[in-house]
């Protein structure tokens, strides 16, 4: 008897330390979605590259590939869309139109950003436009109030630079 309830007690316990040590795990509750295997490797892929950003195939392709039970396609779309619709993905269409996710970084409401064209990292431009960053904010966040006042309702903005980063055009010959 006495194994089987140490048995449980290390079960529990290698359950805590999971949700310790799996910050998908604490999102995933916090937003009021169920913490399925599924969900935990689609948020888990995500949030180990933040800066880089996925198509649908490649997503999962590369949770096939991190994981014993790869995930069909349909499952993925769902999932995909649950968390973009609780804010923890943040969707955008690139210049070839093509879909893209990335794990939604905190500070991204209004935040103007570069989305390299040949190895997708998305980058946070406020560093680079320093004093001006501030003007944008300014200007993006007064166009979104402006549209509210109107009664427009579920604003977002995407403010997005596009072209290809400094490392590629080195490794590419475009420098």
């Amino acid at each position: 008897m006495l194994s089987s309830s140490s048995s449980a007690d290390k079960r529990a316990l290698a359950k805590a330390a999971r949700a310790v040590a799996d910050p998908s795990d604490a999102l995933l509750a916090a937003h009021g979605l169920r913490r399925t295997s599924a969900a935990r490797a689609v948020l888990g892929c995500l949030l180990a590259t933040p800066d880089t950003s996925y198509t649908h195939a490649q997503l999962q392709n590369a949770i096939s590939s991190a994981t014993d039970a790869p995930l069909d396609r349909v499952t993925l779309y769902r999932l995909i869309d649950r968390l973009t619709q609780v804010g923890l993905l943040l969707c955008r269409v690139d210049a070839s139109r093509v879909r893209r996710y990335q794990a939604m970084p905190t500070s991204v409401r209004t935040m103007p950003h570069f989305e390299c064209q040949s190895c997708h990292r998305d980058s946070p431009l406020a560093g680079a436009l320093q004093a001006r960053a501030s003007d944008l904010e300014r200007a993006a966040q007064s166009a979104v109030e402006a549209l509210q006042a109107l009664g427009y309702k579920g604003l977002s903005m995407d403010v997005a630079l596009r072209g290809v980063c400094a490392d590629c055009a080195s490794t590419q010959g475009l420098a």
